[in-house]
């Protein structure tokens, strides 16, 4: 089988990786709609959830996949559709709907394609019925998503994807492979030949979920980047990954432009200019030996 893959490009692409839940959004996307429509108290869904896990040395992502499933039996149909349009109701951040194009517009007058990724524990039905999605935001989105039967019924988890397999997709990027059926992520690249070298790799989260892919990106060059909600103001869990040494920058999760978040990638973009033209003299210096 072949798989389309994305190719090295002429000009340095920037890859801005982010989680979802309380990275672009304020609350769990499930929270938002669909956890009260099948009759439960958020909280309540939660340790549900949580204690099924437990019993059961249960993935967490893989519980809370198999109880929305379970509790939404009577009281709605469980398809591709429904998923889409608890979606759509998912709030955002201020200034995240036009941010993704923004950012893209800054990196194409600096010379450096920027490209935006999804890696969430999240669902990727729910993901793609967001306003974000809908407006062209993502390159790709990485998320658990589900199996549907002949009626397109969710049946079974497709994917589940945790904290410590999200690195994998990170490994995708870098090398253009993007499909998750494609082994060609195990290949061998040459430094140079990375389509998005990790110094070239932005990830941008909120919790304990998200450290193995800041520290993946830290150890390898990339900016990694804690943000908190900019109502609540609480920076607990940044504060925490600041001082164990999980990420190297912490922001509000404020979007628009000017703000400490925007002015903080925009010289990421600055600095990948740079960075990549002393890379690309040392690969041909390199090559001449």
């Amino acid at each position: 089988m072949e798989f389309e893959r994305k190719k090295k490009e002429d000009q340095p692409v920037l890859a801005i990786c982010y989680d979802f839940d309380k990275t672009l959004t304020p609350d769990d996307m499930q929270a938002q709609g669909y956890i009260q429509s099948v009759g439960y108290d958020v909280d309540e869904f939660w340790k549900k959830t949580n204690e099924m896990g437990f019993a059961n040395d249960m993935d967490p992502n893989l519980a809370y996949m198999y109880m929305m499933i379970r509790e939404a039996e009577g009281n709605l149909v469980f398809n591709r559709k429904t998923l889409n349009e608890y979606g759509s109701k998912v709030k955002v951040f201020p200034g995240a709907i036009d941010w993704f194009d923004r950012m893209r517009a800054y990196g194409k007058e600096k010379g450096v394609i920027v490209e935006h990724y999804i890696i969430s524990s999240g669902l990727k039905e729910m993901i793609e019925g967001t306003v974000l999605a809908q407006n062209g935001a993502f390159d790709k989105i990485f998320a658990s998503s589900f199996l549907y039967n002949e009626r397109g019924v969710a049946v079974w988890p497709a994917q589940a994807v945790n904290y410590t397999n999200k690195t994998q997709f990170l490994f995708r990027i870098s090398k253009g492979v993007l499909d998750v059926n494609d082994n060609g992520v195990n290949d061998h690249f040459d430094p140079d030949e990375m389509r998005v070298p990790f110094r070239n790799m932005v990830y941008i989260g909120d919790s304990d979920t998200d450290i193995p892919c800041m520290k993946l990106v830290n150890s390898y060059g990339g900016h990694s980047i804690g943000v908190y909600d900019c109502e609540s103001r609480d920076m607990t869990k940044v504060k925490k990954m600041m001082r164990d040494d999980r990420i190297k920058y912490f922001a509000p999760a404020d979007y628009r432009e000017g703000s400490e978040l925007d002015a903080l990638l925009k010289a990421i973009i600055d600095r990948t200019v740079t960075n990549e033209i002393l890379e690309n003299i040392h690969y041909k210096n390199q090559r001449t030996q």
